[in-house]
């Protein structure tokens, strides 16, 4: 049974999706929605492995402003949803005012830490995997030119240009990285037309190989590189499949896992502090059917070979948000 309940935000009707069972839990995606081919819908992809998993039911959410946030927690916790899991940073002020309101609810967000006892906080090594697809991005560049989309300027993204670039410079010392972001505000996530544009500007400049890290923007993205006959790579989600033979490979973020893993847990997870990187699989490459004949032996074994020097804490990746500089990149 499902029942859809709807209550006014700010500028746009709500609707929640509940499963009929109490303590059934519950997943709030970010804007841009969870069909996004990118961050919402590796979530929704982990919710929904658990649901065929377990034949259980959870509750979702898709906001439609920033203003909808705190109400839509305080609904799931009322109607006893347990975990509530959040997918992005932003979640983070209004989790902040409502965890304590709840405190037999655990809650869970991905990106952003929240120090609250019935709360999970679940981090990701962005850099670590976005040094790996730097390192493939310069093996398969022919013009020893690169480029980034980020999404909002915010110290999260610069951490993956920051990694990429470091990645791109373990290679090719004198590369050229270019990095730009969409935009400022949450409208920088859901822009595809802006990100064409800056794939065009950068494809002006030289570049022959674009990574995205910017939300539903980087669909725009990976379809403008495909358009000009140069190379993209994907983010969060496993993106080859948007266009076989042209995305060089995608930056796995396990956000799936993250959400997989609250669900399983139930009432019974596990809060604080967790960190998802290279060592526990958190980040990582993609490579399937779609990008196999881009991806070289080589390229393949030097990726793999910097990934267990990461695991094995030999290789440290600089981290942008431990202080917030990058010399590998000017942003």
């Amino acid at each position: 049974m499902t029942l859809i309940q709807k209550f006014l935000g700010a500028s746009a009707t709500l609707a929640l999706t509940a499963g009929a069972a109490m303590a059934d839990p519950a997943i709030l995606f970010d804007l841009g929605g969870k069909f996004d081919k990118s961050f919402n819908e590796s979530a929704y992809n982990g919710a929904e492995r658990w649901k065929a998993e377990t034949g259980s039911s959870y509750a979702d959410v898709e906001i439609q402003s920033d203003a909808q946030r705190e109400q839509a927690i305080r609904r799931f916790a009322e109607s006893g949803a347990n975990p509530i899991v959040m997918a992005g940073f932003s979640w983070a002020t209004p989790l902040e005012k409502v965890a304590a309101d709840y405190p037999d609810t655990k809650f869970a967000i991905i990106d952003m830490v929240v120090d609250a006892p019935n709360v999970r906080s679940v981090v990701f090594n962005e850099h670590e995997g976005s040094y790996l697809v730097g390192m493939m991005a310069a093996m398969a560049s022919e013009s020893d030119t690169v480029s980034f989309i980020g999404g909002m300027d915010i110290p999260l993204i610069r951490k993956f240009a920051c990694g990429y670039a470091q990645g791109v410079k373990a290679v090719k010392p004198d590369a050229t990285v270019i990095a730009n972001m969409t935009g400022t505000t949450p409208a920088a996530w859901n822009d595809p037309v802006k990100g064409s544009e800056l794939t065009l500007a950068q494809i002006s400049q030289g570049s022959d190989v674009v990574f995205a890290a910017a939300g539903g923007t980087g669909v725009g993205v990976l379809q403008t590189a495909a358009d000009n006959n140069i190379l993209s790579i994907g983010v969060d989600a496993n993106q080859n499949y948007l266009h076989p033979g042209q995305v060089l490979t995608s930056m796995l973020k396990r956000v799936d896992n993250a959400v997989y893993d609250a669900f399983v847990a139930g009432v019974e997870l596990e809060t604080g502090f967790n960190v998802m990187g290279v060592a526990n699989e958190g980040v990582g490459y993609a490579l399937d059917e779609f990008n196999a004949d881009l991806v070289s032996a080589d390229m393949q074994a030097a990726v793999d070979a910097a990934a267990a020097e990461m695991a094995a804490g030999n290789l440290i990746v600089h981290d942008y948000t431990s202080d917030e500089s990058c010399p590998a990149v000017s942003f």
